[in-house]
């Protein structure tokens, strides 16, 4: 089967690569270096032909809620305009657990603009809304870090393997579309400050958390639940702790 992965230079966009290709599917990958562009749509319809799944994993060059937003709507239109001349049977997006709650934000609220585009094309979809990333908790220190001081809200947390979201990616884009909404956790849920504090230790650095009051995330105001399933959800496999120590060879 012919697979096209926009965004398949991406560390998501190569693991998934390297799994379907396991599987023994034939692969384009979706990005500029390899002739393929999605704002320009240069490449793109050439990419399609013959192409039956589009996995979305495109990001905008920038999480600044203008920039993301015309990356969305402009990459949107071109995708959409393509995969109908093409007949694609299936376009999976991978998105943010939480994008309804927090439109106030313009990242999410560019998320929730490629959704819809999407929902509304007529091409059969899957939406997979995917909690933060294990791998996020870096970020997390570097934002939200003064010296040696880590400022983490005590807000509801379940961080996911990349991969385990990559598996996930893989499994639904071979079903048949849910034309649905579905959503990936990991398999623990806490406080993010646990987490982070955690994750400081096992990686040996010279931090200390301090827990505050505010549910800020990113310097975002956000509601306490924001960040977790509020409903039926999908587990990943690999637990953060286990994630860290193998990651740092502890």
């Amino acid at each position: 089967m012919k697979i096209l992965v926009v965004g398949g230079t991406g560390l998501t966009g190569r693991l998934v690569t390297n799994k379907l290709e396991k599987l023994g599917h034939k692969v384009v990958i979706g990005s500029p270096s390899q002739g393929v562009d999605i704002l320009t749509g240069e490449g793109l319809q050439e990419a399609l032909t013959g192409t039956e799944i589009v996995i979305d994993l495109s990001n905008s060059s920038s999480p600044e809620g203008e920039n993301a937003f015309r990356f969305f709507e402009t990459a949107g239109k071109n995708l959409v305009k393509a995969e109908l001349n093409a007949s694609v049977k299936h376009h999976i997006v991978l998105s943010i657990v939480g994008t309804d709650d927090a439109l106030e934000i313009g990242y999410l609220r560019a998320k929730k603009l490629q959704e819809d585009t999407i929902k509304n094309s007529g091409i059969p979809y899957t939406i997979i809304r995917s909690t933060q990333f294990h791998e996020h908790v870096e970020a997390i220190i570097q934002v939200q870090g003064e010296g040696d001081k880590v400022f983490v809200s005590n807000l509801d947390y379940q961080p996911i393997a990349l991969d385990d979201v990559a598996e996930f990616i893989v499994q639904f884009s071979l079903e048949e579309p849910k034309n649905n909404t579905i959503e990936i956790a990991g398999p623990r849920r806490g406080k993010m400050e646990a987490f982070v504090s955690e994750y400081i230790q096992i990686t040996g650095q010279d931090k200390k958390v301090i827990i505050d009051n505010e549910n800020k995330y990113m310097h975002f105001v956000v509601p306490t639940s924001l960040l977790v399933p509020t409903g039926q959800y999908n587990t990943g496999k690999i637990l953060f702790e286990n994630w860290a120590l193998e990651t740092h060879k502890i």
